[in-house]
């Protein structure tokens, strides 16, 4: 489960319009995976920070507010940022979303009746 100041921190992550659309954009991005031999399954390829800008700002290149959004992301442990080469690859946090899936799940449908 989740704890209280993770789920905050995370909200607040996502509280800004920008970074909503960067984890929007990621979330969407399928990849081909890679299964390592210890069963841990990762991502082969994943869009780079300099895709990410295109995408969220149109520019071809990236400016310091992109990379602002993707170290809050990645703070708040929305998001994973793998350098490979020259690349930085980012991609969603799964077991991150499904801790928030989990909690807005259970905040919603209290299972006792101790409200007023």
């Amino acid at each position: 489960m989740i704890e209280l100041e993770d789920a905050a921190a995370r909200f607040k992550a996502l509280g800004d319009p920008t970074r909503l659309r960067i984890y929007e954009f990621l979330r969407d991005c399928c990849c081909p995976v890679a299964v390592e031999e210890s069963g841990e399954v990762r991502p082969v390829v994943g869009p780079t920070v300099g895709e990410v800008c295109c995408r969220i700002t149109g520019a071809d290149r990236i400016n310091s507010t992109i990379s602002h959004h993707l170290k809050e992301l990645r703070l708040a442990g929305l998001i994973t940022i793998e350098q490979r080469g020259k690349n930085r690859i980012c991609g969603v946090n799964r077991q991150a979303a499904a801790e928030l899936a989990e909690y807005m799940g259970g905040a919603a449908a209290p299972e006792k009746n101790d409200c007023c």
